[in-house]
């Protein structure tokens, strides 16, 4: 019989003493990645039951019959269709109920309110799993570690090999990063490969499309790997050929930016000052009308989650948590330049994990 990671059930303890702190008997959990964070569990349709006395229950679909035995040993599973409403089903007794707020449709409000019991009382609960997951563990840091290595190796050897140079698509450029990313180990891409070259790194979330990049081109390059459950992001922004005026300065103020930002990014430092370090730097340039995006998010079990370091971010950084810094200036008809790090936040200066040079890379 395989052995249950007590890492899980430590969580499920953590959130059934704050759930109790609120009168909840028991929490439905239906969204996938939090199901995962408190079980272990990684199969496409799933849902949790916690109760305040620790007496968890999971449910999935025939599919996953010899997954769920595998990876959740500790817990009781049932095998049944759907299973959010099969969960609720087993609910015996008066109960205060709390459902995800955030991750729950009204279609599927009235779904579970018709499955639960007279005696079941279905309350909203926002944030609190996500909250618990803002700080991450050391067997969590090593993993966000080890797809951050891979995703930088991929990208040094896409540009050891030529593959990022005039002549070629972005789709190409994308697809041959992705593929030495697979090569490394990642099971998939943590999203979708951005490759945007000339006019179109003016658009911070372009894709990759059938542009042909062509000398003189900036080029910027977002893109992720997934392994294990976790995530990794990183951007830079590299100049095909001769580089020019504008791209040049852009280029360093973005890198005095990003710099700036990772300086800031330390234990106790608010999310929103986090964000002002960026910002300041771009703005005293007189590019701060081309800064249209947030500073930074956490990355994780998602490639986007919290904390945010954004204007109206809230909260201050912790260690162990993690934090991308992303400035980026676009300047319409021209070029745009991003340049993006994950951090992990420690007693000290943060650790970057991303280990790409930062120096204007011209090929």
């Amino acid at each position: 019989m395989a052995l249950a990671d007590t890492r899980y059930s430590q969580r499920r303890r953590t959130l059934a003493a704050r759930l109790a702190g609120q009168r909840i008997d028991m929490m439905l959990v239906t969204n996938l990645i939090h199901v995962q964070y408190l079980s272990g569990f990684s199969g496409s349709n799933a849902a949790l039951l916690l109760s305040k006395d620790l007496n968890p229950q999971i449910c999935t679909d025939g599919r996953y019959t010899t997954q769920v035995a595998e990876e959740v040993p500790d817990i009781r599973a049932l095998i049944a269709r759907p299973c959010a409403e099969a969960l609720l089903g087993q609910i015996e007794g008066p109960r205060r109920v709390g459902v995800e707020a955030d991750h729950v449709s009204v279609a599927q409000w009235e779904a579970l309110t018709r499955a639960a019991g007279a005696d079941v009382d279905l309350v909203p609960v926002r944030g609190v799993i996500e909250e618990q997951r803002l700080v991450k563990d050391p067997r969590e840091l090593d993993a966000l570690r080890e797809v951050a290595d891979l995703a930088s190796q991929a990208f040094e050897d896409l540009l050891a090999a030529g593959e990022l140079a005039a002549g070629r698509s972005e789709r190409d450029v994308a697809a041959d990063l992705e593929y030495r990313m697979r090569r490394a180990g990642a099971e998939r891409t943590s999203f979708d490969t951005i490759v945007a070259s000339g006019p179109n790194s003016t658009k911070p979330h372009h894709g990759a499309g059938d542009r042909v990049l062509r000398e003189g081109d900036v080029v910027t390059l977002d893109f992720g790997a997934h392994l294990g459950g976790f995530n990794s992001d990183m951007t830079r922004t590299v100049v095909l050929g001769q580089v020019d005026e504008l791209a040049a300065e852009i280029y360093e103020v973005v890198r005095r930016a990003q710099a700036a930002g990772v300086e800031a990014a330390t234990v106790g430092t608010a999310l929103a000052d986090v964000d002002r370090a960026t910002r300041e730097v771009i703005e005293e340039a007189g590019y701060g009308e081309h800064y249209v995006h947030s500073t930074g998010h956490g990355v994780g079990l998602e490639v986007h989650e919290g904390p945010y370091a954004s204007a109206a971010g809230e909260g201050e950084l912790a260690e162990g948590m993690t934090l991308t810094i992303e400035p980026g200036i676009y300047v319409p008809g021209r070029c745009g330049v991003r340049i993006e790090d994950t951090l992990i936040i420690t007693p000290g200066a943060p650790e970057v994990i991303t280990r790409v040079s930062k120096d204007l890379m011209v090929l």
